[in-house]
Order: structure tokens, then sequence, then C-alpha cells
């Protein structure tokens, strides 16, 4: 991973909210993905950033961005819209980059951009990548939160730990199947929802986020191609 230049950002949500980004825009990169972070930890998580510095050391630029409520250290998420609202300024604020914009995130972050794109499409962003995507809560399963997925109608990528406690597997393979060729479902074997493996999977997690990162840049060349 290498180390990040990045440049602050600040993102007006509405006349009585914003946020702030951390912006990281490589020599000669080829597309920018907006990375939304999950319901209980900021942007400037270790793993979001790890994330953004793998990409960046793969020509990728990068969007990591806050919800209010995070901002405001709340332990409470934003309302939908509010989500929704934010999401949508942080592709305007992307958007100046002039770069292919991609969104997602980790967990809560991937699916309220999922749910804006659903409600109306993003302008300029061809794809949508989720880091762990939370199709229902642990020990309940059931696929309501993913299916608003029917009503996205761009590419989407499903990076997904095959012991994530968020979403029992064979309901996930079977959203995954119902959307047909507008998703792909790459599986870590042994991962939870944090992309962490036991020591007795032969791999340490630092094995897991190379290929995570590896395997988003190339879901991002070939939607480019």
């Amino acid at each position: 991973m290498q180390s990040l230049s990045e440049k602050p950002v600040t993102i007006r949500v509405d006349a009585a909210h914003e946020a702030s980004g951390l912006l990281c825009v490589p020599s000669r990169a080829r597309a920018c993905f907006l990375l939304a972070h999950g319901a209980g930890a900021g942007m400037r998580h270790a793993f979001l950033a790890a994330v953004a510095s793998g990409l960046a050391g793969l020509g990728m630029a990068t969007l990591r961005y806050q919800f209010p409520y995070m901002e405001a250290k709340s332990r409470r998420p934003d309302p939908p819209d509010r989500c929704h609202a934010t999401v949508r300024a942080a592709v305007a604020t992307a958007a100046a980059s002039a770069l292919p914009l991609f969104a997602g995130g980790k967990s809560f972050g991937g699916r309220m951009t999922s749910q804006a794109q659903a409600l109306s499409p993003l302008p300029g962003v061809r794809g949508l990548a989720f880091l762990g995507f939370p199709l229902h809560p642990p020990k309940q399963p059931s696929d309501e939160r993913g299916r608003h997925l029917a009503d996205v109608d761009i590419p989407m990528l499903f990076l997904q730990g095959t012991h994530d406690e968020f979403a029992k597997l064979e309901l996930l393979e079977s959203q995954v199947t119902r959307l047909g060729s507008r998703a792909t479902l790459k599986l870590f074997a042994d991962a939870d929802h944090s992309f962490h493996v036991p020591a007795r999977s032969g791999r340490k997690d630092a094995d897991v986020l190379d290929e995570l990162i590896r395997s988003l840049a190339d879901w991002i060349d070939a939607a480019l191609a």
C-alpha cells in the first residue's frame, strides 16, 4: 500500500448539512471510486484507508466521505433520504475530477449508495461495488434489504466473505442470480463481514485485503473497457 496524498473536500448535502471527504487522485488515474463508510466507523477507518491506498497504487482515484451523523459524532445513522442526498452530493463533488465514476462502499455505505441509485440514477456513475453488502441483520436471514437492487440498472460487484453474518451465503447467491448479467459475486473463503479470516484458513487478513483491492480494480477496468 502506498502512502496517500489526499485533498480534504467539503460536501454540501443541503442547506442544513455538510460533510467532509478525502479525495485522492494519483497520477494517470483511470477512474474514481466513491467509498462510503459503514454504519459504525467513519471514512478514516483503517480498512477504508487501506482500500484507498491500494487502489491509488493501481491507478484508481478515490473519494472517501462522511455521512452527516458521523461528522456530528452521533451513533445513530441519518434517515435514508439524508444518506441518499449525501451520496448524490459526493457524486457531484467527485465529478469535478473529470474521471469515470464508480460508487459504493462498506456495508451500510454501499447499501445507501445502491438505494440512491435505485431511486434515481446517480449522474455519471457507471457501476456500484459493495465491500460486504448487508443483506440482513445478524441471525435474521432475509433478502428484504436487497430487493431494491432489482431497480439498479448498472453493473454491480459484490465482494463478500463466505462467513459474513450480515449476508447468508445462499440468500446472497440467489439475489445475485436474480440480478443476472448486471451482477458479479466475488467470494472470499472464510472471511467475515470485516474480511477477517481465522488463522486456520492459512491466509492473513492482508492477503484477503490485497485480493479484494485487485478484484475491485480489475472489475472497474473491465467496466471501462
